[in-house]
Formats: structure tokens, C-alpha cells, sequence
């Protein structure tokens, strides 16, 4: 047999029986010591992320680590206004390699871009977006409740993941390109669902 044929075989070999082993856990104080878990074959990186949710003057960071698929590596921040989320995550692809906290990447810097948002009144108020959020999202969830706001490219991103709990999730590059329309909103109840999601796919 030729011997590149049988590296390659060989290589093929022990990668299919070698399962990754990642930490796995979540802490609503901002860290996690995590336990070992092996990942499904379909989880080749490990993740470490900080959620830092901001409503208000109230802030809340939470850690999570675990085995997760390549694709769902995202860094960003999406912001509705009267509330802001901030996703930061560090992955590897080595056994055990998520056990560090990570830091919460996000910008509170204004960028010269806006959007609108909703306000529990109308959703014709103008946002200051921030740091990485380059983009407008409007996030459709019936016909008269909606999410509004700024948002990171990599959460626009990974919006088609999250289509079948919404009606309807759009991003657009523009000041204000996510229009005025009035309409009302519930958005504590649907800002969780949908960061969650993202998080666990």
C-alpha cells in the first residue's frame, strides 16, 4: 500500500475514535468551575462564553461552558434599547481546553450609527448604537409584537437559526433601515428565548 494512502487511513482512523472532551457548566455569577463532559460527535469545539445582560441600570453576567459546533462561535452584542445583551466567547478545539473565564468583550462606545427600538409605547425611538453594532435588527414576533434595535454583525449572522421561534428575524446595514412602524412589544418575555438559543446550538 502506499504509505501517504495509509497515513491518511491512519489519521482518518483515530480521529473517528477520538471524542472530544470539553468542560461543561453554568454560573449566574459570572464564572463556572465546569465538570468533564464528551462531546457528541457532532460538537467538535469546546466554548467558553460570558452573558452580560444590561436592563437599566441592572447588570447580570452569566458563564457557560461546554461542547458546542463550530458554526456557533459568536462575539457580539445586541442591543433593544432598554435592554442590551453581550455574547463573549472563546472556543478551542483540544480537550479540556474551555476551563478559563472569559471576559466580557463588549463596548459601551457610541459608533455614529443608529437604529430604532421600541420603548413599551412605540418603536419610532431613535438607538445610538455601540461598539460592534453595525447593524439594525428587527426581530418579527406576531403581527403586533416586535424587537427592535442594534446588533454586531455576528448575531445577524446566526438570525437564521432562531427563524423558528419568530416570525420573522431581518439585519440590514443603514442608519435607521429597520423603520418606524408603531407597534407594540413584550420584550422581556422574548429577549431570553432567543440569546438561550443561541447559546445552546
Amino acid at each position: 500500500m502506499n504509505l501517504n494512502i495509509f497515513v491518511v487511513l491512519l489519521c482518518a482512523l483515530f480521529a473517528g475514535g477520538h471524542s472530544l472532551k470539553c468542560y461543561e457548566c453554568t454560573g449566574v455569577t459570572g464564572s463556572c468551575a465546569g465538570v468533564e463532559k464528551t462531546c457528541p460527535s457532532n460538537s467538535t469545539t469546546c466554548t467558553s462564553v460570558t452573558v452580560t445582560e444590561s436592563i437599566g441600570l441592572a447588570t447580570v453576567s452569566v458563564a457557560v461552558k461546554e461542547c458546542n459546533a463550530p458554526q456557533s462561535c459568536v462575539n457580539g452584542t445586541i442591543n433593544f434599547g432598554i435592554s442590551r445583551t453581550a455574547l463573549s466567547m472563546d472556543c478551542c478545539n483540544t480537550d479540556l481546553c474551555n476551563g478559563k473565564d472569559v471576559t466580557d468583550y463588549s463596548s459601551n462606545t457610541p459608533n455614529g450609527m443608529q437604529c430604532y427600538y421600541c420603548n413599551g409605547i412605540s418603536c419610532s425611538n431613535k438607538l445610538n448604537c455601540l461598539g460592534t453594532e453595525d447593524y439594525c435588527i428587527k426581530a418579527q414576533v406576531t403581527s403586533v409584537t416586535a424587537l427592535k434595535g442594534c446588533a454586531s454583525k455576528s448575531i445577524c449572522n446566526v438570525t437564521s437559526q432562531v427563524t423558528q421561534d419568530f416570525v420573522g428575524i431581518s439585519c440590514c446595514q443603514g442608519n435607521l433601515c429597520n423603520s418606524a412602524k408603531s407597534i407594540t412589544q413584550h420584550l422581556l418575555f422574548l429577549l431570553w428565548p432567543f440569546i438561550f438559543y443561541i447559546l445552546i446550538h
